[in-house]
């Protein structure tokens, strides 16, 4: 697995460089891009990991940034550091999704105690959005096997409840665990619990 990104998208090219060596000693590696516009054009979207944006840049805006982002349902943590920023703005950042929020300057610990957390719950929705598509590839027969299975029916008892022989209850049981990609009844629970 590789490690999720952070990226920062400020149009303050000392705030690039200074950011940039500042969280460097906090252990984190930064991908700087100057507008949003380039930001949108290199990176991935649907992987994991934080953007940090400014609010007022030309061209894109963060909070155009952040819309882009959340219509394509990027899993990306966004942290504001703003030197403009009000509490409406705050407000509205997160009321848009945002994990954080800061005025610049800001202390390297918290942005970096920020970037932890936000590449944590980055990763959840990253593992969350993965295993939702895997449940999209099960077929109707399948899904109701695994509806099944998770409130810890039989084999018997499904095949009775579906009308069907038990050994197409193990067919369905074996192929649906398949293509989930888990292997035990525990991670079965799990990813039951992330798709609700």
């Amino acid at each position: 697995m590789t490690t999720p990104a952070i990226y920062l998208v400020d149009d303050d090219s000392a705030i690039l460089d200074s950011l940039s060596f500042l969280m460097e000693s906090y252990g984190f590696t930064l991908t700087p891009f100057s507008n949003g516009e380039a930001f949108l054009e290199q990176v991935d979207l649907t992987q994991p990991g934080c953007v940090i944006l400014d609010s007022r840049m030309p061209g894109l805006t963060g909070q155009d940034l952040q819309r882009q982002l959340v219509a394509a349902n990027s899993p990306l943590a966004v942290i504001f550091l703003t030197g403009h920023g009000d509490v409406p703005m705050a407000v509205d950042a997160f009321k848009s999704g945002a994990f954080d929020f800061f005025q610049k300057p800001v202390k390297g610990q918290d942005l970096a105690a920020s970037l932890r957390k936000g590449l944590e719950h980055s990763q959840a929705r990253f593992d969350a959005q993965l295993q939702k598509a895997r449940l999209d590839t099960l077929s109707d027969r399948e899904r109701a096997v695994f509806k099944l299975v998770v409130q810890g029916h039989t084999n018997k008892q499904m095949a009775d409840s579906l009308c069907v022989a038990v050994r197409t209850i193990e067919v369905h049981r074996a192929n649906m665990m398949k293509k989930l990609n888990v292997d035990s009844l525990a991670a079965l629970m799990q990813l039951a619990q992330l798709a609700d």
